[in-house]
């Protein structure tokens, strides 16, 4: 098996880097994306090995590609594969190489999208294929779905296939990103997987005033004054910490001094704790236990000498399971205070519930199975993750869904997080070898559990 996998790990690497060549950067407009390039690419790869292709394409160029190799059993659950082809906008500036280079450096694969989530996109490919081309039958359906637009919120990919083709896209199991960061405790390793995600609840707050003239601003109701003032409460807001199983079991998961481990567990002693953490440590953890309020987008003004009457303020809103879209209102009135509160008009933009899937599943048995068989004796634990992820849109079809993928030692836990969405992304070979080996681990076990 080891030159199979020698083999199929090139063809993983290769197939990542030619996504990332292929620069479907997703900046939320219905023009950009551009994921025909490489659902297309993909298309190619699997044309004529056994499986049954379908393309769909609701808007020009916004292209998904659906993949299904049939099982034996009609009666069997079926799995679906999923990753995203789109990725997110870069500034070039920052980086110490081309973003869109797909270059291989010292074993690593430089560029937009290697860890967020072309590296499983481009894994989930290659096993696919390789199963495929060996005529390996399993009982039940195995689906390859790459998706377009699920850096926007997924309307234009899996939301939309999800609502209008059901038939083509069910399934009864579902993974997707991500998990699978090794943590190394004194009592042995972890391996974190994600179950859950957070809600979102996006808010636009329209900020009233007065105009005037700006040469004569003494004692005017100036919009952009008062949303200053309501930035730096939002800001300076405690939403109060979720203390439950799963963020304990996150905290303690992560390896901390004892002493510290116990300070952020403690509801009164947290807030002080978690400012000791390393910034890419803090922030995950902080969003794992708190819903967070982040003031992302203001607009207001129309002249340098005039005072603006009006002002808008977006707010990226992420809830907790439990946390309804309502409560929203109330955490929004308790930062901002009553005073300013009652002048603002709250429109609520987008909104999601955070969902959850269950461990009692046979694909959750697999998974660790999977897991041991890199990472003998390993703790698995379930997960939060602070992103949204198109699992949402199954889950609320009953579908359970699990971020996976597995991470060589080369990357700590820090590290991985300060890549998504940052400047150098990149993602090292041993880490595409394990995790394509992953999905084939999963796929054996499944259906034995």
């Amino acid at each position: 098996m080891t030159d199979t996998l020698d083999t199929l790990t090139s063809e993983t690497t290769e197939l990542l880097q030619a996504l990332i060549r292929n620069q479907c950067v997703n900046d939320g407009t219905v023009e950009s994306g551009q994921e025909d390039r490489s659902a297309k690419l993909l298309r190619d790869g699997l044309e004529g090995v056994g499986a049954d292709l379908e393309i769909f394409e609701p808007e020009p160029g916004r292209t998904s590609l659906i993949a299904r190799y049939e099982g034996t059993d009609p009666e069997a659950p079926s799995i679906c594969l999923m990753g995203h082809t789109d990725v997110v906008p870069v500034s070039p500036e920052g980086w110490s190489r081309d973003p869109f280079g797909g270059e291989l450096v010292d074993g690593e694969v430089w560029g937009r999208g290697a860890v967020d989530m072309l590296n499983l996109t481009s894994s989930m490919a290659v096993a696919f294929r390789h199963i495929v081309k060996s005529k390996k039958r399993y009982p039940g359906d195995i689906i390859y779905f790459a998706v377009a637009d699920e850096e926007a919120g997924g309307k234009l990919g899996a939301e939309h296939l999800i609502d209008t083709e059901w038939d083509h896209i069910g399934c009864d199991y579902l993974l997707t990103e991500y998990g699978g960061t090794p943590v190394q405790r004194d009592d042995g390793l972890v391996v974190m997987m994600t179950t859950t995600e957070k809600g979102g609840a996006g808010r636009t707050l329209h900020i009233p005033g007065e105009p005037g003239h700006g040469s004569m601003p003494y004692g005017t109701d100036n919009a952009l004054v008062t949303a200053a003032q309501i930035v730096t409460r939002l800001v300076d807001y405690d939403p109060g910490l979720r203390l439950d199983r799963m963020f304990s079991d996150r905290v303690k998961a992560l390896n901390f001094p004892k002493e510290l481990e116990q300070r952020l567990l403690d509801p009164v002693a947290h807030a002080e704790a978690i400012d000791e953490l390393p910034p890419a440590m803090a922030r995950n953890l902080h969003s794992c236990g708190h819903v967070s309020i982040s003031p992302n987008i203001i607009n207001g003004g129309e002249k340098i000498n005039t005072i603006p009457d009006s002002v808008t303020l977006q707010l990226d809103i992420r809830i907790l399971p439990g946390d309804t879209q309502d409560d929203v209102e109330s955490h929004l009135r308790a930062a901002i205070g009553d005073d300013l509160f009652n002048r603002v008009e709250i429109e609520r933009t987008h909104e999601s519930e955070a969902s959850q899937s269950s461990i009692d599943t046979p694909l959750w048995g697999a998974l660790v199975d999977a897991v041991h068989m890199a990472y003998p004796g390993a703790k698995v634990l379930p997960s939060m993750v602070t992103g949204g992820t198109d699992a949402r849109f199954f889950r609320k079809k009953g579908v359970p869904c699990y971020g996976a993928g597995l991470l060589s030692h080369k990357v700590g836990f820090e590290e991985f997080l300060n890549r998504f969405h940052g400047h150098d992304e990149r993602i090292d070979v041993e880490s595409l070898r394990m995790t394509t080996q992953l999905w084939l681990d999963i796929l054996d076990r499944l259906w034995e559990q």
